[in-house]
Parts: C-alpha cells; structure tokens; sequence
C-alpha cells in the first residue's frame, strides 16, 4: 500500500529500520517487522506479529522498547502503558504527552471487568464560550486559534494514568519513568516523520514560539534533520517530578507553576485552580452487540465508542461476509458512515453537560436509519435522526478536528489487554512549551460557535466542559473474552479507520496487519467520499461515482495498531499484532 513518498521512504530508511532493528534486539521477541511487497503495488507493508504471552504496538520503536520491557520485568498492560506514552512523549512529541490528555480502555483479567478512564483535558474556568468568534462574530482562521495560549486546555494524562496504574499496576511508578528520563538526558535519533512534523508545524505558527523554536529547529531555522540527536533535558526533570511525586508532581509545585506561566505569556487563561481541580474518571464502556461480538469503546465526551457502534450496527443487515472488500461492501460502509455522522455532529458533547441520547444506540432506531442506505445509489448529506429518550434539540457542529493523535495496544502475560488513544490534538499542539513539552491546542476541538440558528450547540465551549472528541480506543468480546484490541489517531477520520479494521477482522477473516494496511474509504455526512491515495481504494472511484459519490483522493494518514486475541479450545492464546505501514510504529511480542 503506498502512503505517499516521505512515508514509502520513512519505511525504506536505514535510520529506522536500524533503530528497530536494534530495539527489537533487546529481547527474545517473535515479533518480526520484515519488508515484503504488497501484491500489486511493489511498494512495502508491515509484516504482523504472533506471540503467546504479550505484545505491545505503538508509533516509535523507542516506546514499544520500553513498554515490552516492563512486561517482560512482569508489568501489566497499564504499566506498559505509562512507560510508552512517557517514551512516546519524547520521541514523538508532535502527536501526544503529558500537556495533553488520553482515553483507555482496560480489559482485566482477574476481575473479567472492562473500564474506560477518561483523561480528556478540560477548559479553564476562565475560557469564555465566544474566545474563537474574531469581530462580528465570524469564526477565527483554525491555525490562528491553534498557536495561542486560549488552545489549551486543562492537561489529563497525568492524572488518568495516575488512576489507572494505582488500579491495574504491580510495578514502582517511578519505575517506568526510568528509561525514559535517561533518554531524554542521552538523547535520541530524529526520524524522518518528526523531521516532517516539525516543518509543518513551523508553517502553521511554530516558530512564533521561541522555547519551542530553540529545542526543535536549528540556529538557522531549519527542522532539526533525520538523524540528529535530540537531547531534553528540561523533560527529564519533569518526568522526575511526576516520578517521585505521581500526579501531584505535575499539578502542584513547580512544575505547576511552568505550566500556568507559559500558558498565560502565550496569551491563555489556565490557572493553577484549573490544575488543582482536575478530575481524570472512570466511566463505564459503551458496548454495541455486533452479530456475536460485544464492540466496547469510549462513550461521552468521545463520539467514537457511540459512532463506531452505529455504524457497524447499520450493516449489520449486510451480508458482508460473503461480499468480502468489495466495492459494493466499501458503498455500504461509507452509507452507513454517512448517517452515523449526522447524529453525532448534532448530538455529541460531554454528557456531564449536555444530555446526550443514548437512545442512538437503540437497535429500533438504529434500524430504521440503515433502512435509509441505498445499495444502488449514495445518499445526500444526511439530516439528524430523532432517537429515542431526546430531550434537546441541538445545533449541527461541523468542526471535524485535526488528524493528530497517538495510539497503543498492550497484552500482558495475565491477560489483561489495554487499547489507549492519545493526543495533543494538531501536530504539536499549541506550538507553547513547559519544562520540555508541549501543551495540547484541545480547545479547538470545541464548536468555535456556541449557538446556531438560535439552537445550542452541543459542543460548544463551557468552563471546566471536555470537548467532543472521536478517539475511539476499542475492545472486542466474544463470549465475554477479548478478541480484538484497537485504535487508531487521525481525527474525526479515527472513527472511520477503527469501523473499517474492525469490519476487516470480525466480517472477513482478515489478520490485523492486513485489516491494517486495507485503504481507508472516509465519508463523514459530507458531500465528499474521500479514497485514500496510492491505495487498492483508489480503484474504487469509477464505480463510487456511478453511485453518484462525489470523490476526492485523500492522503488518509491513520495510525492503527491491533491485537487479536485467538484460543484453542485447550486455553491456549496466540497474539496476532499489526501496526500501520503508514507511520513507523512497529510491535514486538513474547
């Protein structure tokens, strides 16, 4: 599957695929991240892995490094975890980190529980609803929203990994911070896709930013370049904040201080009472009943779990397993994207403020909305359904977000399995830097209009509110047993990647890597259906526009990486992990 030249040539490069090569090396890991052809293309994929006691797929070689040894010293899969958004942080700070926030879902074993943790950052108390309206009330530019203190908000990652890990951990916190902080002092090898970040990034305000300019472009102005050595050792000490002092050592003190003080130089409103008063919580997961699968993600304030669900309960009719990836199954998904879409950027927000349905899960009405797909011909836009147990009539909100975002899939040796999507929404966030990361730009995730047609908008600005967000981090049951472990970052367009991949494995057989590496087909109740480029989706235009879809051919830059789970009927598990050949994410397992 080609993904465009910078990425065809990140999977080629000597520099990364020496660098996981050598990470790869530390342990006796079945994983294999080999090169083959896709049939057809003569371009690269990833090779999935198999394994039998624990796996762990993420964006960077160094962070599943990191994470596979805490499994191997015994870690769960929310130890893992803690060490590889760390890692990530450092080595991928365009995408996630602690100046941002996170959703999980954790499966364990022990107690046969799922729980989702929502560590989604919160507005200030101070961010006024109209802070993105310029004068007479028309909608700032996006990317002059982006780089300015008024993006960010109140950061959760801290604190929802502080909870999680106290819940499902066995090893020190200060433990996973070890390797980590150490890197951070030595230093680490620029990829090309950081490289390409940080020239974008620089396009799009970054170089406003003198703290950020200084530690990731050069003294001539240029990004820094493949291959160099970046050194951080401001993040090193407030990793070893947050290390001896767990989340208190990121929402009081000095490091609290850093925070508030960038943010308001930058223009912003955080305080250092938006720290103190921010809750990480555990929410109940969001299941759909898909055939003879339990599909469980994030509910509110994410629309994945909910719009996932919809859309797979909508072809759920179809026969598609016998269709197989064929062009009349891809209509199909992108119909019954389009519709879910509809209802979700109407009635979507966080339920601790607005009353979102929950009735769009009800099978009835979610029957009655496929009834509306045409296998012959593509729908219009879609207008919002009226589902049961409404009781508020919103404004549509069509802000899509930015594909940013980071995810992980974690399997550990006692059967617990975590699925953890991870931002700082656009590329690099806000573009402000505190203690050697970088803040998210998450407010621009909220409707930059409060009200619309005199109806409110469900996802509009409040003081302490979480903004509507799409990640969509998902486990799989069948017969009460995880069997599927995914998500992916992009943005809105995450919905319809997790959907896709799902459908790929439950419907037509297919291992993760190859669900992975599939093209993407992206409708969002737009007029547009978007193909991914340089992919086998491409070929679906001629017969998507006798359809009467309008088509564009999009570079549809997803992250996935998954974990099936399989069991012979003695009880014996074997892990099936693929990462997506469109970043440099790999995934080693035992």
């Amino acid at each position: 599957m080609r993904q465009g030249k910078a990425k065809a040539a990140l999977r080629g490069s000597p520099l990364v695929a020496g660098m996981a090569l050598a990470l790869m090396m530390t342990g006796p890991a079945l994983a294999q991240q080999l090169q083959q052809p896709e049939q057809g293309t003569g371009l690269t994929v990833k090779q999935g892995a198999v394994a039998h006691r624990m796996m762990v797929a993420a964006a960077n070689p160094y962070a599943v490094s990191a994470g596979y040894d805490v499994l191997k010293r015994g870690g769960t899969a929310m130890d893992a975890a803690v060490a590889v958004q760390m890692m990530l942080n450092l080595v991928e700070p365009q995408s996630s980190g602690i100046g941002g926030g996170a959703f999980l879902v954790y499966w364990d074993a022990k107690t046969r529980k799922m729980t989702t943790y929502d560590g989604r950052e919160t507005a200030p108390l101070g961010l006024k609803p109209d802070v993105f309206l310029a004068a007479g009330g028309k909608e700032k530019e996006f990317y002059d929203a982006v780089a300015h203190g008024t993006a960010v908000g109140t950061p959760g990652t801290v604190q929802v990994l502080d909870k999680a890990q106290k819940a499902h951990g066995r090893l020190p916190w200060a433990s996973l911070f070890d390797p980590v902080i150490a890197q951070a002092r030595e230093g680490f090898l620029v990829s090309p896709r950081l490289t390409a970040a940080i020239a974008d990034a620089k396009a799009k305000g970054m170089d406003r930013f003198p703290q950020t300019a200084a530690l990731y472009l050069t003294p001539s102005g240029d990004p820094l370049p493949a291959g160099s050595k970046l050194k951080n050792p401001a993040f090193a000490a407030s990793l070893e904040a947050v290390a001896k002092d767990r989340s208190a050592g990121f929402y009081q003190g000095p490091l609290a201080d850093a925070v508030v003080s960038a943010v308001q130089a930058a223009g912003g409103v955080l305080t250092k009472a938006d720290l103190q008063g921010y809750e990480a919580k555990e929410r109940p997961p969001v299941c759909v009943r898909y055939r003879v699968y339990d599909v469980c993600g994030m509910g509110p304030p994410s629309s994945g779990g909910m719009t996932v669900g919809m859309i797979l309960k909508m072809l759920e009719r179809f026969d598609l397993k016998t269709m197989g990836p064929s062009p009349m199954a891809m209509h199909l998904f992108a119909e019954a994207s389009k519709v879910a879409f509809a209802d979700r950027n109407t009635y979507m927000g966080d339920a601790d403020f607005v009353d979102v349905p929950m009735g769009l899960l009800d099978s009835g009405y979610l029957a009655e909305r496929g009834a509306m797909i045409d296998p012959a011909k593509a729908l219009a836009p879609v207008a919002a359904g009226d589902p049961p147990r409404k009781r508020a009539d919103f404004a549509v909100d069509t802000n899509l977000g930015r594909p940013g975002t980071s995810h992980i899939v974690i399997a550990d040796r006692y059967g617990n399995m975590l699925s953890m999507t991870t931002t700082i929404e656009a590329g690099f966030g806000s573009r402000v830097l505190a203690g050697g990361f970088l803040l998210n730009n998450e407010m621009t995730d909220f409707a930059f209009t409060p009200t619309k047609d005199g109806k409110p908008v469900a996802n509009a600005i409040a003081p302490g509110k979480r903004p509507r967000s799409s990640m969509a981090p998902t486990i799989v049951l069948k017969d009460g047993q995880p069997v599927l472990v995914v998500g992916s970052p992009g943005g809105s367009q995450i919905i319809g990647y997790v959907a896709r991949t799902i459908v790929g494995v439950l419907d037509w057989g297919m291992t993760p890597q190859a669900a992975i590496d599939m093209g993407h087909v992206i409708n969002r109740n737009g007029k547009v259906t978007d193909l991914e480029k340089g992919s086998s989706a491409e070929a679906l235009k001629a017969e998507f526009e006798a359809k009467g879809h309008e088509v564009r051919i999009s570079d549809l830059n997803s992250g996935l990486h998954a974990i099936q789970i399989n069991r012979t009927p003695g009880g014996k598990v074997t892990l099936v992990g693929g990462a997506d050949p469109r970043r440099e994410g790999i995934v080693l397992g035992d």
